[in-house]
């Protein structure tokens, strides 16, 4: 029996091809494990500043300055409703309030809510806001609503 020479070499042709992207492949592999991942680069996550002169910013805003004496109207405290507390060591800490029925948005102490208010303090499930951020008596405290059982 004759065999044909020809026809042999297209499966060496290609058995050869199959290996050779194989071995390729191996090495291109394995060259690249060893090397170590680039990251992204941590952010340095300071403490934000807290505001020290509202009164300025708000007439640099041009929003109506409240005088030391103003305290939230009590149309005012149905519009807020405090979802979640999260009470930190000291003065820190964040609260979840939402605003006239929308979605809820966190807050840290010392940052301005809404209608010259500003998140003076939280606790337990409790939540303090004033007109000023430091020194200044409370003008409203939002309590979560109790757990249902």
């Amino acid at each position: 029996m004759r065999i044909n020479s020809q026809s042999l070499w297209w499966p060496r042709l290609l058995t050869f091809s199959l290996a050779a992207l194989a071995a390729a492949s191996t090495v291109y592999w394995g060259l690249r494990w060893p090397a170590p991942v680039a990251s992204m680069p941590v952010m340095d996550m300071a403490e934000e500043p807290v505001l020290q002169d509202v009164p300025a910013l708000t007439r640099l805003l041009g929003e109506a300055a409240a005088g030391p004496g103003a305290s939230a109207s009590p149309a005012a405290v149905g519009r807020y409703e405090l979802t979640g507390v999260i009470a930190g060591p000291g003065s820190s800490g964040s609260a979840v309030i939402s605003i006239d029925g929308n979605p809820a948005k966190p807050y840290r102490v010392g940052r301005l809510v809404a209608d010259n208010l500003f998140l003076q303090s939280v606790s337990g499930r409790r939540a303090t806001l004033a007109t000023d951020v430091a020194n200044a008596a409370p003008a409203l405290t939002l309590e979560m609503k109790p757990p249902l059982r």
